[in-house]
């Protein structure tokens, strides 16, 4: 019985988690004609006030795309392993060209630090897996992915208050509707911020009466650091560690550990937060086989299927930005690496 219940936690443990719970929900219903909700959300547009001007720039004649539909339903989250997925992201290309950006932003990366108390690394590294370090930040027209991804049943409520969202951006003079492509999924800019963190976190740290995360690097990276920051991030620690588990050890912690009960779906599949002293005793050792430091640090144990990690409190500010354990260790495996 108790190898069952190992199997089990495992399973649990093992991330192969998206964006967030909704992507985990069963098909739902075609959607109806696009068109007529076209219709009915030009009129909702026009009931929350928003101008004529504006609607007719943004929504007039919008069309949906498939290839988001598609991509919605193919996340690399969900259909590769960890390893393979880290190691497409994290090449020593992407590691150079991460050291030489913070050779070259060293003074901005020492006055985001003094700001915002968040590590450089971290800034980085998200940087670096989100955009290539503002190279790749999409050019998809993001009132039509985030129409489609609106229409389509799946995720509608969500991405409908993005896509007002971004009406309010373009409202405000944040951007300009024409010059506002992202990714698939409507992500803008150097940090892809969703056009809600956009308006949540989104920091004009140059001074200049704009908070541009598209063109200018000092609010892009100030953004990053303001989000984690405003998530709870504390950098007096990092992030976690790997861990060796082996099946004895494994066998102690599902009978010693719980699941976590709240957060988004990655973040319940990971165990509760336990001081390291406890899984020093539970067996957990470093990855190289010696103990772990004697400290009541309190972390939770993540899974892969082929890794083991302990990680801090700070880790659920990076499941923040994308909920989803692929991501977020290959994020923190990547900020290590700027050390």
């Amino acid at each position: 019985m108790a190898s069952v219940r190992v199997l089990a936690v495992l399973a649990a443990l093992v991330c192969v988690c998206a964006v967030n719970l909704r992507a985990q929900e069963a098909p739902a219903d075609p959607p109806r004609p696009f068109d007529q909700w076209l219709q009915e959300l030009v009129a909702e547009a026009h009931d929350r006030g928003y101008s004529p001007q504006l609607i007719d720039q943004t929504l007039a004649g919008l069309e949906p795309l498939p290839r988001v539909i598609t991509r919605d339903r193919s996340q690399a989250e969900l259909v590769v392993g960890f390893e393979r997925y880290y190691r497409t992201r994290v090449t020593p290309q992407l590691v150079r060209r991460g050291r030489e950006m913070a050779r070259r932003h060293r003074r901005l990366l020492d006055r985001i630090e003094a700001a915002y108390d968040v590590q450089r690394r971290f800034v980085l590294a998200i940087w670096g897996i989100e955009t290539r370090y503002g190279g790749v930040t999409g050019s998809t027209p993001v009132f039509r992915a985030l129409a489609t991804l609106a229409w389509e049943p799946r995720r509608a409520d969500f991405f409908r208050g993005e896509l007002f969202d971004a009406l309010t951006m373009v409202s405000r003079g944040d951007v300009d509707a024409r010059s506002m492509t992202g990714s698939w999924a409507g992500a803008m800019g150097h940090p892809q911020f969703m056009p809600s963190s956009y308006l949540k976190y989104a920091e004009d740290f140059d001074r200049d009466g704009r908070r541009d995360i598209w063109r200018s690097t000092s609010d892009a990276l100030a953004s990053i650091a303001n989000y984690l920051r405003q998530w709870g991030w504390d950098d007096e620690f990092t992030w976690g560690r790997e861990v060796r588990v082996t099946p004895a050890v494994r066998e102690a912690v599902a009978r010693e550990t719980t699941r976590r009960s709240e957060g988004c779906y990655a973040m319940r599949n990971m165990t509760e937060r336990i001081p390291l002293e406890a899984w020093r005793r539970l067996g957990v050792r470093r990855a190289d086989g010696t103990a772990l430091p004697t400290s009541d640090a309190k972390a939770g144990l993540v899974e892969t299927d082929t890794r083991s990690f302990l990680v801090y409190e700070n880790y659920d500010a990076i499941l923040r930005y994308n909920c989803a354990h692929y991501y977020g260790l290959t994020v923190a495996l990547l900020a290590d690496q700027f050390r």
